[in-house]
């Protein structure tokens, strides 16, 4: 149980590797979902190559955008890039990497679905039987040109009266699977070639761009975790104060069951202090407009040099001092 704890604890604390464990799990569903799929061609001219393209083609959109809605960065890149300027500058090259990471994970179960059904070959058959040429083949040679297409539309469908003492039918189905099945590894050994120059030729260039971008990347991510865990916090103890509040006039109610509560003034301080002084839905709405719109500068320096040991204490905002300023120097306490 603590090795499973462990690990549990690792991909909870590790952004990447819960999002590469999502792209797994999508391609992984992605290759059921096609053995589990009922493919069964129309058989007929003016339908087949909609319905074999569209087999291969709609459910990889799919996959594409329920790996985009999974991904938490998604979000966050977006975010980032839609918000305002306010005292921090937007890096373009961190949005660029963050929206390379975003769609490298969500192409993996699309790129997988369609690998899986090149190299099966059902749709390709499906979508292309008409369009074979049929001199190539000795069954069609005394045939009309509109019984051909219909029997080349067939072909797909073994069990048709029409096409089961044709000769003609396994051999444009071996074809059109060849044609697919060599689409299918080229594609696979293009991606395993890129894969592997990404992987070996990225030494060779400079790595400090991609560090700063990576990293930043990763402050982005968890400035906004631990902004929300921070809110819940405060959510938390704003509640519990609101509640006090409006049960103080029913103690003795409260206590006949049981309910500890505190004395008059104990306790107060130090929720106080976990308040920040935000005790009011105005001040609470200022703070997270103030977020959005201003959110302050990644230097912290200011910050340690007017509070070393954590003893003192910013004033809120919204506080009416001339010599308050209105902007956000005091983003640690949140």
């Amino acid at each position: 149980m603590d090795r499973f704890r462990m690990i549990f604890q690792y991909f909870q604390s590790n952004s990447e590797s819960v999002m590469n464990g999502i792209c797994g799990l999508l391609a992984l569903a992605s290759v059921k979902m096609y053995t589990c799929f009922d493919f069964s061609c129309p058989c007929l001219p003016q339908y087949n190559m909609v319905y074999g393209l569209g087999i291969m083609f709609i459910p990889p959109v799919a996959l594409f955008l329920c790996g985009l809605i999974l991904n938490r960065q998604s979000l966050v890149m977006l975010e980032e890039w839609r918000r305002p300027q306010g005292r921090r500058k937007k890096d373009l090259a961190v949005i660029r990497y963050m929206c390379s990471s975003i769609l490298q994970r969500a192409m993996v179960a699309p790129v997988v679905w369609i690998i899986v059904t090149l190299l099966d070959g059902k749709c390709l058959i499906c979508a292309f039987s008409s369009s074979v040429d049929p001199e190539k083949f000795a069954g069609f040679a005394n045939t009309s040109p509109v019984q051909v297409q219909q029997l080349l539309a067939k072909v797909p469908c073994k069990d048709d009266e029409l096409m089961r003492n044709n000769t003609s039918r396994k051999a444009v189905s071996r074809y059109l699977r060849c044609w697919s099945q060599a689409l299918g590894w080229s594609i696979l050994l293009i991606l395993i070639i890129a894969a592997f120059l990404a992987r070996w030729l990225r030494p060779c260039f400079n790595q400090a761009t991609l560090l700063q971008a990576r990293h930043w990347s990763n402050y982005i991510d968890i400035e906004q975790k631990i902004f929300e865990e921070t809110c819940c916090e405060h959510s938390r103890l704003f509640a519990h104060k609101c509640i006090l509040y409006f049960f103080q006039s029913m103690r003795q109610e409260i206590k006949l069951h049981s309910f500890n509560l505190p004395r008059e003034g104990e306790g107060v301080e130090g929720e106080e202090d976990l308040l920040r002084g935000i005790t009011d839905q105005d001040q609470v709405n200022k703070l997270l407009k103030m977020w959005y719109y201003e959110k302050p500068p990644l230097n912290v320096s200011q910050a340690t040099q007017r509070r070393p040991l954590g003893q003192e204490r910013f004033p809120p905002p919204w506080a009416d001092s001339p010599r308050t300023p209105s902007k956000f120097p005091w983003h640690t306490d949140v």
